[in-house]
């Protein structure tokens, strides 16, 4: 990732970094020099940590090409948007009547694919995109250009392991639908009138193997059998619209 030295959303700084996280603002990612073993750097990287948020160690040169400033051996973004609670959204959902729609992104890293994923999401009336603190695209601003703006306002939740959330999910009532290639139903037989978490793998990568042996269900699109894959973003399209009639069929 390439970044602009000394962007709007580039705080530095051992007090300025503590008094944001204490205010509980989000970040994408906090910067700290290497070692950082004692000390207030030690106590932001904790604190980072217990926010679930992502820290990386890095050699003093990685700062200087962030900012210019005095930095004290750390740097962070702040979010460019708001995260939300899983059980938020999930009791949300249920208090309004709805069928939950969950959509769980493993391993999706393209900035542009991820911002087409939840334009998508929000269109076909998804209730949430939940993403790994670890593996997943930036929240940037091409990520939000990309989502058409989807980003600023539809829910996105951020978790420390994707495992752990869709089995939180499970205990409360979601079926877990993983997208494969091969051995699976098709997502025109596949019963989707239940509360719903669907996860979409890289298309390099797929599902990884552990959330994998999570789903109750195995999915894929029908295409030409001389063809490959689609594109994560146009399949998302896809199996978005097609939950969403048959959630309007039976209406």
């Amino acid at each position: 990732m390439k970044f602009t030295k000394n962007p709007k959303n580039l705080i530095y700084g051992r007090h300025p970094i503590m008094e944001a996280l204490e205010a509980g603002q989000a970040f994408d990612k906090i910067f700290i020099q290497s070692p950082a073993k004692t000390g207030p750097l030690k106590e932001i990287k904790q604190k980072a940590y217990d926010m679930g948020i992502t820290v990386q160690s890095v050699p003093f040169e990685k700062l200087k090409r962030l900012t210019n400033a005095t930095h004290q051996g750390v740097a962070g973004f702040l979010s460019l948007i708001q995260y939300y609670s899983v059980e938020d959204i999930l009791s949300q959902a249920y208090e309004m009547g709805e069928i939950p729609l969950m959509v769980v992104l493993d391993g999706i890293q393209d900035v542009r694919n991820f911002g087409a994923i939840v334009r998508s999401a929000h269109c076909f009336k998804a209730h949430a995109i939940i993403i790994g603190t670890q593996g997943a695209a930036p929240v940037s601003a091409d990520a939000i250009k990309a989502s058409a703006g989807a980003l600023t306002s539809f829910p996105v939740c951020r978790v420390n392991d994707l495992a752990d959330t869709l089995q939180y999910l499970k205990d409360n009532g979601l079926a877990v639908a993983a997208t494969t290639l091969t051995q699976s139903t098709s997502i025109h037989q596949a019963n989707f009138n239940q509360p719903l978490a669907l996860i979409m793998g890289s298309e390099e990568k797929g599902v990884h193997h552990q959330l994998l042996r999570m789903a109750d269900l195995e999915i894929q699109i029908q295409h030409a059998k001389n063809f490959d894959s689609l594109n994560v973003s146009v399949a998302s399209g896809i199996i978005f619209y097609e939950i969403m009639r048959q959630r309007s069929n039976k209406e």
